[in-house]
């Protein structure tokens, strides 16, 4: 759907012209009339007259039928030069270099990303509202001073939101409400970190893999983060395991995460505070103190250091070459992981999805769909969010006021 229409411009579109589009659609996948209209779950007459625009097509309806077609939103109300799709921008590089099996894996992820991002698109509309975007102008990149661009990039960025040099409590709600990105934790395929895509309708989007602990899914949202702010139009797959020779777009993406995540200042003076408290002698125990403090992994952390020069170069090798275990050594020194919540869908889209059928917009069927979860499920979540909302006295009970979506503009509606 056009994210510069209102959901009121979108009821008023030609149902002329929606029904021919739903039809072709139809003929495309090869269903009857007949069998588009059992699976929609209405009489075969109401399809026709919705083919035919003579009757308007529903929020929910359109949702579904998408679906069915195996079309995006946009594809069946005409506006596909505005969204296209995410793996046209993939296939170029990542999913041609893939094969077989591994292809149709990471298509299907894309696919699923897309889809999401679609999903909180349509919300938006159906609410009137839109995400703002507070995005700066690309950071350059000098291709053969790749590490040091993304460094200067990291440091510019933490400047222009105000982070300080120190830790960031909650990276994914500063991207989300500071920045206007999209951001899902979802499950991916074992061997992708993180998926970064941008067109001019959904704006910036980044999944990162659920199944990855929270350190590694800090990193992979800050590695595709810089590229979202170096190479904006350049879609990115991170694996999990990065190329023996990366290109000059991965080491600046890489060198941003390290910069961004754990600038050099403020890094030094706790560091230097570790080293006084331990007696001049830094072990272990103070590095990974360090890294659950700035939520990354040891390993992320001693790279960091050597490249710092607070540490020897080698470090991380040395002490792997020894059988270092960093799981039993955290577990040995008591300390406890940051294992952070922020999974799963964005806080904005679920209260969006909720205020959307509140207000009567989707079905509840459509309403779980959205949220990718059976009815029960969709259900507890609906009821978490009021109880929590009255529970707390926040917004005199009400749940969908305009402070409880971070991050929105309203869409002016016209007429």
């Amino acid at each position: 759907m056009n994210s510069s229409l209102s959901r009121r411009q979108f009821l008023r579109m030609s149902s002329q012209n929606v029904g021919t589009l739903l039809r072709d659609a139809r003929e495309a996948r090869g269903l009857t009339q007949g069998e588009a209209a059992e699976s929609l779950g209405v009489a075969r007459t109401t399809l026709s007259a919705i083919e035919a625009g003579n009757r308007q097509v529903r929020p929910d309806e359109l949702l579904h039928l998408s679906e069915m077609y195996g079309r995006t939103l946009n594809e069946l109300i005409g506006e596909r030069e505005i969204i296209s799709d995410f793996p046209s921008q993939f296939r170029a590089s990542h999913l041609a270099r893939a094969a077989g099996d591994v292809e149709a894996e990471l298509l299907a992820a894309v696919h699923q990303f897309q889809r999401l991002c679609e999903d909180y698109l349509f919300l938006e509309t159906t609410n009137g509202v839109s995400l703002r975007r507070d995005y700066p102008p690309e950071y350059p990149i000098m291709l053969n001073q790749a590490e040091q661009s993304g460094q200067d990039a990291a440091t510019t960025e933490r400047n222009r939101l105000g982070l300080g040099d120190g830790p960031i409590p909650d990276l994914r709600q500063v991207l989300e409400d500071e920045v206007g990105l999209r951001v899902f934790t979802i499950p991916l395929p074992s061997k992708v970190a993180g998926i970064f895509a941008y067109n001019e309708a959904l704006g910036g989007c980044i999944a990162v893999n659920e199944l990855h602990p929270a350190e590694r899914r800090q990193w992979s949202l800050s590695h595709e983060y810089g590229h979202f702010l170096t190479a904006r139009h350049r879609a990115d797959i991170a694996p999990v395991q990065p190329s023996f020779r990366p290109n000059a777009f991965e080491r600046c993406a890489d060198a941003f995460a390290g910069a961004f995540l754990m600038p050099a200042t403020g890094l030094q003076r706790r560091f230097n505070q570790a080293a006084r408290e331990a007696g001049g002698l830094v072990t272990p125990v103070e590095i990974m103190r360090l890294a659950i403090a700035y939520q990354v992994s040891f390993q992320a952390m001693t790279f960091r250091l050597e490249r710092l020069r607070h540490l020897p170069k080698g470090t991380w090798k040395r002490l792997t070459g020894k059988g270092f275990k960093v799981r039993e050594a955290q577990m040995l020194a008591g300390l406890q992981i940051n294992e952070k919540a922020g999974s799963g869908l964005p806080i904005r889209y679920q209260l969006l999805a909720c205020r959307a059928f509140e207000d009567g917009e989707i079905t509840e069927s459509h309403f779980a769909r959205l949220l990718r979860l059976d009815r029960l499920e969709a259900r507890a979540v609906r009821l978490r969010f009021l109880e929590g909302t009255v529970a707390n006295n926040e917004l005199d009970g009400s749940l969908f006021s305009q402070e409880l979506l971070p991050g929105v503009e309203t869409v002016p509606q016209s007429g």
